[in-house]
């Protein structure tokens, strides 16, 4: 997730969708007193009451359901040696009780209870990020006999140029944490910068180790500095301590011939957003690039959208082509996990803002995947047509 829109025709109006992530994070309080848990409490019977709800820092609870708690860019691992999955999804200041951002961690024996939050990681001081910036898009991944946190920060103080007139980008991207357990403590492996290049303002890095083992982090490029958004790839060394060489670019979001469907002819700049990637190799040995954008929905507004991408030769390095979209609706920021009885699962978040997990029972097809089914036994009702984003 990042400063998020769809692709547009013009270039009103940027200073709402520029803070749109940072609005989220420092407005979290207001929407939910305002208008997000009326609709839960009359849903789920394990609900607190609001007054409980919004005490901060928040405090770990047992029996909590997907509807019950905020989540956004969620990310779920399935632990085997313990037999726990693990939902991960940001914390602002307010939320740790620490005047610092960090990641929360809920868990689950089976999907349909959870508890938490857990704090398992907690931003330092002596970084190149400014801690009180809320960190995006946590990912935990196994790899060599570690847990690895990856989440995106931010660093105001060090802006850097634009493209946009009048709008000013800054330091922004995907840092690497290591823990021996998924429950943390996450302690960052390089503090003087991201592992992205400095002057890239970049977010939702993910990793991805190719057949021959080597490690790469896959990340969104953003639109805000590119105009036509993009996902690039950066080799990491194998300890995933830092960069191993030059990034290397996967696919621009004008690649998306349903995003272009939409285009008006306009004297404005096209923009083009890329957000959340995540790979997947198929049954038969496809790779597939999970993604996210914004389209104009029905309402005529912004709506979040999770689509998917496949390369044609099976490598990171593509070509890259654009499938059609997996789930609209304002969902986005997906993830693909498997149950332990085997299951494919997808995770996302839905709608953009005041979001809440929400898990979908897949197929995979081979050189495609498939929804099976909104699974609201673990995720609620389904919500009806969602307004999406003011357009712009």
């Amino acid at each position: 997730m990042g400063t998020r829109t769809r692709h547009r025709n013009n270039t009103d109006g940027f200073s709402n969708l520029f803070t749109m992530r940072t609005r989220f994070a420092l407005t979290l309080a207001a929407t939910i007193a305002a208008c997000s848990f009326a609709p839960v409490l009359a849903q789920a019977p394990h609900s607190p009451r609001p007054e409980e709800a919004i005490n901060y820092p928040l405090a770990p609870r047992a029996g909590l359901r997907l509807p019950e708690f905020f989540v956004h860019d969620p990310w779920i691992l399935a632990e085997q040696s313990t037999h726990t999955y693990y939902l991960y999804t940001s914390a602002w200041t307010k939320q740790t009780g620490r005047d610092r951002t960090g990641t929360f961690a809920y868990k689950s024996k089976d999907l349909a209870t959870w508890e938490g939050p857990f704090l398992v990681f907690v931003c330092p001081d002596d970084s190149w990020a400014i801690p009180q910036v809320t960190a995006w898009a946590p990912e935990v991944h196994a790899y060599n006999g570690k847990y690895y946190l990856f989440t995106t920060l931010h660093n105001p103080q060090k802006p850097l140029p634009t493209l946009i007139p009048g709008r000013q980008n800054l330091m922004r991207g995907t840092m690497i944490a290591v823990s021996d357990s998924p429950e943390g403590p996450f302690e960052l492996v390089k503090k003087d910068g991201p592992v992205t290049p400095p002057d890239f303002m970049t977010l939702d890095g993910t990793l991805y180790v190719d057949p021959a083992g080597k490690p790469w982090m896959v990340y969104a490029h953003e639109w805000i500095q590119k105009i036509d958004g993009t996902i690039e790839a950066l080799p990491l060394k194998d300890d995933l301590s830092a960069a191993a060489g030059d990034p290397i670019l996967l696919l621009k979001g004008s690649d998306a011939p349903w995003l272009n469907e939409q285009a008006v002819p306009s004297a404005r700049a096209a923009l083009y957003v890329t957000d959340g990637p995540e790979l997947f190799r198929t049954k038969d040995g496809h790779l597939l690039m999970l993604w996210s954008s914004y389209e104009k929905n029905n309402f005529g507004r912004d709506g979040y959208v999770e689509t998917v991408a496949r390369s044609k030769t099976g490598d990171l390095k593509g070509p890259w082509e654009q499938l059609p979209p997996l789930v609209r609706n304002d969902s986005g920021h997906g993830m693909l996990f498997r149950t332990f009885e085997g299951q494919l699962m997808l995770v996302l978040h839905q709608p953009f803002i005041g979001a809440h997990g929400k898990i979908y029972e897949m197929e995979d097809l081979g050189d495609n995947l498939r929804v099976v089914k909104y699974r609201d036994d673990l995720s609620g009702p389904p919500l009806g047509p969602q307004r999406g984003q003011t357009p712009q």
